[in-house]
Parts: C-alpha cells; sequence; structure tokens
C-alpha cells in the first residue's frame, strides 16, 4: 500500500446507523430507509451495516440538505390552555434551527390520535415538497406510539425528522393521564356505538369475566396460583 492509500484508508470510517445519522442531521430511521432505497451504499459488517464516511460527506453536500428548509411541529394533549408549553416548544426549536424556518405546525390534542389538524397539514405540504426537515422536541410529541410509520411517509417525501431531545419523554403525569383518559373515552364511544345492545352486554361482561378469571389461558403458573387463591 502507498503513502496515499494509507492517508485514504485513514480518512475514511465505517460508522454504525446511530452514529452516521447524527453525521448526517437526520433521524436514523430515515437513513434506513434512504440505504433500503439504495440513495446511500452500505457496507455491511456481519449483520450490521455500516456507513462510510467519505458517502456520508458526498449526501451532505446535495442540494436537498443544503438547502435546509425546516417545519417545526409543536404538541399538547389539551383542547384548551397549555399556550405556555407550546410556545416554550416553539422557542427551543426556533433557537436551535440551523435552516430557515418554513412553517410551524400546531396541535392540541392527543399523542395517541392518528388525526391531527396540524399534523394533517404537515403531511399535505410535505408532499408538496415545502421543507427539507420537520424538527420537534421529543419524539412522543410527533406520537405517542406508530412514528415510525410517519417518519417513513416523510422520507418518502425527501423529509427528514429530527427530535431535539432523543432520549426521554415529552411532558409529565398531568399529560399521560390526559392520554389514558383519551384512551378510555375512544374504547367507550367504540363500545356504545355497537348496534346491538347485546353485544354490547356480552362484550362488558366477557371483559368483566376476564378480570374476575384470569387464571384462564395465563399458563400453568397462573394456574397454580389460581388455586392457592380457591
Amino acid at each position: 500500500m502507498g503513502a496515499a492509500e494509507a492517508v485514504g484508508s485513514l480518512v475514511m470510517e465505517l460508522l454504525r446507523l446511530a452514529v452516521a445519522a447524527r453525521r448526517v442531521g437526520v433521524h436514523p430511521g430515515t437513513l434506513r430507509l434512504w440505504a433500503n432505497e439504495g440513495r446511500v451504499p452500505v457496507v455491511w459488517v456481519g449483520r450490521e451495516r455500516r456507513f462510510s464516511s467519505e458517502a456520508l460527506d458526498v449526501l451532505t453536500g446535495c442540494p436537498d440538505v443544503a438547502g435546509r428548509r425546516e417545519a417545526l411541529y409543536v404538541r399538547v394533549s389539551g383542547t384548551s390552555g397549555q399556550e405556555s408549553s407550546l410556545a416554550a416548544q416553539e422557542a427551543e426549536l426556533r433557537a436551535s434551527a440551523s435552516g430557515v424556518v418554513v412553517a410551524v405546525f400546531k396541535d392540541r390534542a392527543s399523542g395517541l390520535r392518528e388525526s391531527r389538524p396540524g399534523l394533517d397539514r404537515l403531511l399535505k405540504r410535505a408532499a408538496k415538497g415545502e421543507f427539507t426537515h420537520v424538527r420537534v422536541t421529543h419524539g412522543d410529541r410527533l406520537a405517542r406510539f406508530g412514528a415510525g410509520w410517519l417518519i417513513q411517509v416523510l422520507a418518502h417525501h425527501r423529509v427528514s425528522v429530527e427530535v431535539l431531545h432523543a432520549k426521554g419523554a415529552a411532558g409529565g403525569r398531568e399529560e399521560l393521564l390526559d392520554d389514558f383518559m383519551s384512551l378510555v373515552a375512544t374504547f367507550a364511544g367504540r363500545v356504545y356505538g355497537m348496534r346491538s345492545r347485546e353485544a354490547r352486554r356480552r362484550l362488558l361482561a366477557e371483559a368483566g369475566d376476564r378480570m374476575e378469571h384470569p387464571v384462564l389461558g395465563a399458563g400453568a403458573g397462573a394456574g397454580v396460583a389460581g388455586e392457592g387463591r380457591g
């Protein structure tokens, strides 16, 4: 190996997914999708994919990334009040922006809801190519569950999702209680929306029976415990 080749081999690094995503400035799920689509090359080390620093530098130099346009998404669970929390999220995201902020989308709804006015507008405008990045303070601001499919949908529109605080959850006990009550209300609405009163009665009776007799279908160990209680 010549001197030039030795220097080249030292410059190029093979980075793991999380490290490579931070280098490019996108969510790991977005970079994984780009790799699956062949937009960025990967090197397999055993069963783990690695990304070369040279390929990532080429990727960050493309026009799509250089012309960075940001959309901010902020959310609170309550339908009223909490204006200070919305404002605080927006201020924190604006202060850490590294591109032009072109839109701010707001929702006052549980993160368990799939359909939210602000999120719906964000997805429609992402499909039009109005911004390149969506930024949130915490991952569960985007969705309590199922954020992965949102990230994939946005990635198909060449929009990356960035989470300011990658670890930890947003909100506290009160917000979690709001989400729990939203889940209970949704379930109750579906139960009472059933056409037949008899069907509702059977469903509630079955639920009550399972609460009173949890040993059914719980395995041999649970059955012994149930016998002990009797």
